[in-house]
């Protein structure tokens, strides 16, 4: 593994119970994010929210690529606008601290893929805004699935890019957000659900900078994890 890729994964923090313990604030992700990415032949690091000035920098130099992982809705301030009803919590430390991790990524070129919340912010940090409240605007709850459980629609991918060339054009995804892209200034939409959700989006050029609205490592398919960690590789090696 010395010449595996060392991937940064964003965490959640916020109060969390195990064995004997009570809400205890932890900085914890699902396992599923880790696992994906060693299964591609990577090695996952987790990356706290970190609020000290120059962290980004610092910790970026030290990787191959990073993950902006899914979680909690972003505050709307970040993109010029008052909370819907529906937006009831966001985590401020979290925001800024992946928004300085894209920032430095964007400056040092360093290979991104955000997923659900992660693509979301991509578009945010780029100076995009979200749909609130995805229900009030396709008619129905299905993009959120249950409590526990993910829902499932139907994606079709635009042939000739990045995400075209590692998933097939026509699939089933699973996804849990109530919140969608509506503006991505800097990316390029490149697939859709039934509803014209916007379900991916990426950069032209040569850096991979991918962004996904469904969760694909709950999932069977490891094309995206697998397209993240190849290009760290080639980034590595070219060092």
């Amino acid at each position: 593994m010395t010449d595996a890729p060392v991937i940064g994964i964003t965490t959640y923090r916020q109060a969390a119970d195990w064995g004997t313990w009570r809400q205890v604030e932890a900085d914890l992700l699902p396992s599923d994010y880790a696992r994906s990415i060693e299964r591609a032949g990577g090695v996952p690091v987790l990356l706290p929210p970190i609020a000290s000035a120059g962290a980004a920098a610092a910790v970026l130099a030290r990787l191959d690529g990073i993950l902006i992982a899914g979680g909690a809705d972003v505050n709307p301030a970040r993109y010029g606008q008052d909370p819907d009803p529906s937006v009831v919590r966001w985590y401020d430390d979290r925001d800024a601290w992946e928004l300085a991790l894209l920032a430095e990524a964007e400056r040092i070129r360093l290979p991104l893929l955000g997923v659900c919340r992660g693509m979301q912010l991509m578009a945010v940090a780029a100076g995009g805004s979200l749909v609130q409240h995805l229900p009030d605007v396709v008619g129905h709850d299905r993009h959120g699935g249950g409590p526990t459980s993910y829902g499932s629609v139907e994606v079709r991918v635009d042939a000739g890019g990045r995400v075209a060339g590692l998933v097939a054009p026509a699939l089933a995804v699973p996804v849990h957000h109530h919140q969608a892209v509506a503006e991505h200034p800097g990316y390029r939409a490149v697939a859709h659900d039934g509803d014209g959700v916007l379900q991916a989006m990426e950069q032209d050029g040569e850096r991979f900078a991918v962004g996904v609205q469904w969760h694909p490592e709950t999932d069977d398919d490891p094309a995206l994890f697998d397209g993240l960690v190849a290009a760290a590789r080639e980034r590595m090696r070219a060092r």
